[in-house]
């Protein structure tokens, strides 16, 4: 064995890992092109909605707990709200669902914010609520169906 060599002579067992090459900055259509189909498929969904009226009996399945129980759930009036909000129409879509319409504004007010990120290359924007927030949200969710169903609430039913 040769006593002559140091710790530090020792060749290293694997080859030394050259540096990473970089990564060419994503361009940025390819930035824009999920939050841009996501606000296309929301803009043709309106549209649809705005074109078939959900008014007019036949074209829209109805809701099954409506039809078994005739309770109204949360999102019962939500096509009617939709059909009114691609109208512009902001007072009848807030009488046919006002929780629908806050989720308009919620989505559209999420993409818009998606979109300039995107655009500008910085992080995608996350919903990051505790989970006692989410539980805030589904509690508002059944106290808005419980308050819509009642006598007094009548004006929040479609």
């Amino acid at each position: 064995m040769d006593v002559s060599r140091t710790p530090e002579a020792v060749p290293p067992p694997f080859p030394p890992v050259p540096p990473a090459p970089r990564t060419p900055e994503v361009s940025r259509a390819r930035r824009l092109a999920v939050p841009a189909i996501t606000l296309a498929g929301a803009v043709a969904a309106f549209a649809y909605v705005g074109a078939v009226d959900p008014n007019e009996p036949g074209h829209y399945p109805v809701c099954p707990l409506f039809r078994l129980t005739g309770i109204l759930c949360p999102g019962c009036g939500g096509l009617r709200s939709a059909h009114a909000f691609a109208h512009g129409d902001l007072v009848t879509a807030f009488g046919a669902n006002a929780l629908a319409v806050i989720g308009y504004f919620v989505f559209a007010g999420f993409t818009a914010v998606w979109l300039v990120r995107a655009y500008q290359g910085g992080p995608v924007p996350r919903i990051t609520l505790k989970p006692l927030q989410w539980w805030g949200v589904g509690l508002a969710a059944l106290v808005f169906a419980v308050v819509r169903n009642l006598s007094f609430g009548s004006a929040l039913a479609p």
